[in-house]
């Protein structure tokens, strides 16, 4: 019975032949074209070291759509925003262009604090039965889906909503006193205190309420602990 064999192309200009390997010792695979000659069909294998660099690079950028407080008189050095609360941001840019939005809302947000999954706003939200899958159902219920025709900006910009509530995330981090950054728990109670936002409504409706709220803000210096490890 003949021995299943693969070949790797582009082959090297010394090379004129198709080199073939048994399956049971396949050759170390490089960015090209994988041809398989019991299948037929071709794969493209790229290198993902770019994916780590966009990834950073999109963080990065994300900080600079993210409000910080002004450097006052103070000697203190103003607070930044976590790399938690930071890929929340980035994750729920990507939801609303996901779903065909043309702007990031509070409900986008509220998906993204859930997607980047680690922070201390996350575990509380999933502690209290509010999952990725019913916040997405409930933005679908309120607004509706995105017009696939209505091409959504790759980094879709904030709303007027959303905004709001991360500059209240930022005044209340200033009027606490507290050190250490502004996390994913101050995104998530910005996103509570603007009352007619799409992200507060879904919260609502999920069982989020004023009590909750006010567990998760006496809960906030273990989400600066978290934010350091």
């Amino acid at each position: 019975m003949a021995t299943n064999t693969i070949s790797v192309l582009p082959i090297p200009p010394c090379c004129r032949k198709t080199q073939n390997y048994p399956l049971s010792h396949p050759p170390s695979l490089k960015p090209g074209i994988l041809v398989t000659s019991f299948i037929g069909t071709k794969l493209s294998i790229r290198p993902t070291s770019h994916r780590r660099r966009s990834t950073a690079a999109s963080a990065s950028a994300a900080l600079s759509r993210l409000p910080t407080p002004k450097q006052g008189d103070s000697s203190e050095e103003p607070p930044k925003w976590s790399a938690r609360a930071i890929k929340a941001l980035v994750m729920g840019e990507l939801e609303a262009h996901k779903l065909c939005y043309r702007q990031t809302g509070t409900e986008s947000l509220l998906l993204g604090i859930l997607v980047e999954g680690t922070s201390l706003a996350a575990k509380f939200l999933r502690a209290n039965g509010i999952t990725i899958f019913k916040v997405q159902d409930e933005i679908v219920k309120l607004l509706g889906k995105g017009n696939l025709f209505n091409r959504s900006p790759s980094t879709p910009p904030l709303t007027k909503p959303a905004r709001r509530a991360l500059d209240w995330a930022v005044d209340e981090k200033l009027k606490s006193g507290e050190s250490g950054e502004i996390t994913a728990t101050y995104m998530l109670l910005g996103i509570w205190s603007v009352k007619e936002s799409a992200g507060h409504r879904i919260m609502a409706t999920l069982g989020f309420d004023d009590e909750k709220a006010k567990e998760l803000a006496e809960s906030k210096n273990k989400d600066v602990i978290l934010s350091i490890k």
